[in-house]
C-alpha cells in the first residue's frame, strides 16, 4: 500500500467519525519524518479518541501497522505515528495554540479532493 493509500484511509476514518477541519500536508520535500501530515480535530475527549480508534481500526485491517501512539489518555493531541504518514487529532484549543499548519507552512497543502474520498 502506498501513502497516498494509506492517507486516503486515515481521512475516510475520520470522516466516518466526524472529524472536523481535516488538513493535509505534503512533507516529503522538507522533511524526512514521513510524506504526510493529517491534521484534524474533535469536538470533546470521547470523540478525539473515536477518532484514532477508527483511524488504527481502518488502517490496522489494511495490514498497516503503527509505529506509536502518543496522548491517548489525555486526548488534548493524539499523535498516531504510521512511519510514512502522521495523524494529529486535536481538541479545538489545542490546535489552535500548536497551529502545526503554521508551523509546517513550507509543507504543500493538498486538498481533500485529491484523494479517492
Amino acid at each position: 500500500m502506498n501513502n497516498k493509500e494509506m492517507t486516503t484511509l486515515a481521512i475516510q476514518a475520520l470522516e466516518e467519525k466526524k472529524a472536523e477541519d481535516i488538513q493535509i500536508i505534503d512533507i516529503s520535500e522538507i522533511s524526512a519524518i514521513a510524506d504526510y501530515f493529517i491534521i484534524a480535530n474533535g469536538t470533546n475527549r470521547s470523540q478525539i479518541q473515536a477518532l484514532a480508534d477508527s483511524v488504527e481500526e481502518k488502517l490496522g485491517r489494511a495490514g498497516v501497522q503503527f509505529k506509536q501512539m502518543e496522548g491517548y489518555d489525555t486526548a488534548n493531541w493524539i499523535l498516531m505515528d504510521f512511519l510514512d504518514i502522521v495523524v494529529h487529532i486535536f481538541d479545538k484549543d489545542n490546535r489552535a495554540f500548536y497551529d502545526l499548519e503554521r508551523i509546517w507552512r513550507d509543507g504543500k497543502q493538498i486538498p481533500l479532493s485529491e484523494f479517492d474520498i
